[in-house]
């Protein structure tokens, strides 16, 4: 280890000289700053034993990292949502205990050893499982995001939220692990009629949707675990229907019934909501599938630039219910000029993927968007490409571009530049 060059010494040295370089007159040297020359607390007593934590919790200073409502948006709390805070996440998983929440009649706390799943209708021999049944069926992992269909509801007339946590923070992206819904849906033997699933879930309001049975027999999941642990309550525990890429109010919370039928049944949330009411009062339906979508999530609206002008990282998340997402686009102008981001991370099929983009801040103010291209070829649409086409009454699936206008001292706001 006598080479500078090769000892630890040496390889120290270079990369604080690196640093220096990068920092420029940033890093000038402060002779007395007493994060180096005092001794801190942390440093000068022992701490809590390992016994002390029994679930780990995050640290105290990250205690401002948590899910967030907005009041007024429902008239009661136990049939709203919540939002994740994409602005603090870095990668593609989303912690367990930030994914957003969507409930229409609270949490149900549910027993799992007096939970039942029932499979009946069009089939041949209706089942009941208790959750041991379930646990001897393979099992896969999978990565997908869920998404609510009202995610940025509220910017389709123009910037009305301030912060990406909620115009954007109705999504979450974790590992799911869950038997293949085919396989319950073999067990029982759907009859050749059986077309369409309806499943229910075991809250007060007993959620339905009506699902093609294509989609039940390609990629959903009956879901027990999250990133390695069980479903947390306000995600379905014990149990959960997954359908990738699909809008998240078909993904019903606390399963507790598959039923099998030849058509669907056109429940209430599948007519009275969870349709797109066009400008000519005709209403869409059954406009299941998430369309490609991005948003900024440094800089925003409650993350601004904290620095001064010079190097800077800008990131965000774009996802497709299609699909990966192969190519994202920024640009820090409002669309004059568009470069290509660094896509970085597992590029997995209907899942969140992360961008990057570092450049040189001058100081100057910015208009910060960022446009996906997912693997069918779709290129996320302006807002206006999207109101040519649906008008401005809808609530659901608005995957419009996103801007953030930046001004010189760094600070972000929700704005719109279509």
């Amino acid at each position: 280890m006598s080479n500078p060059a090769t000892s630890r010494r040496g390889f120290l040295a270079g990369a604080l000289a690196a640093g220096s370089a990068v920092a420029g007159s940033r890093a000038a040297a402060q002779t007395a700053d007493p994060a180096i020359t005092e001794l801190q607390p942390w440093m000068q007593y022992l701490g809590d034993g390992v016994d002390a934590r029994p679930y780990g919790t995050p640290s105290q200073y990250e205690a401002h990292v948590i899910r967030r409502n907005v009041d007024w948006l429902t008239a009661d709390p136990v049939s709203s949502v919540n939002f994740t805070p994409l602005h603090e996440l870095d990668g593609i998983i989303t912690p367990n205990g930030l994914c957003f929440e969507r409930h229409h009649a609270g949490i149900a706390e549910v027993d799992p050893a007096a939970h039942r799943l029932m499979i009946n209708g069009l089939v041949d021999k209706p089942l009941v499982f208790t959750m041991q049944d379930l646990m001897r069926f393979p099992r896969e992992n999978r990565v997908y995001f869920l998404e609510c269909a009202a995610n940025s509801g509220m910017e389709w007339a123009g910037a009305q939220l301030n912060g990406c946590q909620y115009t954007h923070g109705m999504i979450h992206n974790v590992m799911y692990t869950g038997i293949p819904l085919r396989l319950l849906l073999d067990e029982a033997g759907v009859k050749t009629n059986g077309k369409w699933i309806m499943p229910e879930g075991a809250d007060a309001s007993a959620m339905t949707r009506s699902i093609p049975i294509e989609k039940a027999m390609d990629d959903c999941l009956v879901a027990f675990k999250m990133n390695g642990e069980a479903l947390r309550p306000e995600q379905g525990y014990p149990v959960r229907l997954v359908v990738p890429g699909w809008e998240g109010n078909m993904w019903i919370k606390w399963l507790r019934r598959i039923e099998v039928g030849d058509q669907p049944w056109h429940h209430r949330e599948e007519t009275s909501k969870y349709t797109d009411l066009l400008d000519n009062g005709i209403a869409r339906r059954f406009t299941w599938e998430m369309d490609a979508k991005s948003v900024i999530t440094n800089p925003s609206p409650q993350t601004p630039i904290l620095h001064s002008k010079g190097p800077t990282v800008l990131t965000g998340v774009a996802w497709s219910g299609r699909g990966t997402i192969p190519r994202v686009d920024v640009t820090l102008d409002g669309g004059k000029n568009w470069q290509e981001a660094r896509m970085s991370g597992p590029s997995f099929d209907k899942s969140m993927h992360r961008f990057y983009f570092e450049f040189d801040w001058d100081g100057k103010p910015l208009l910060l968007q960022s446009r996906a291209h997912d693997s069918t070829g779709y290129v996320q649409p302006t807002k206006n490409d999207l109101r040519a086409i649906r008008g401005e009454n809808s609530i659901y699936h608005n995957n419009g571009i996103q801007t953030w206008h930046v001004n010189e001292r760094g600070e972000a706001e929700n704005v719109e530049v279509s």
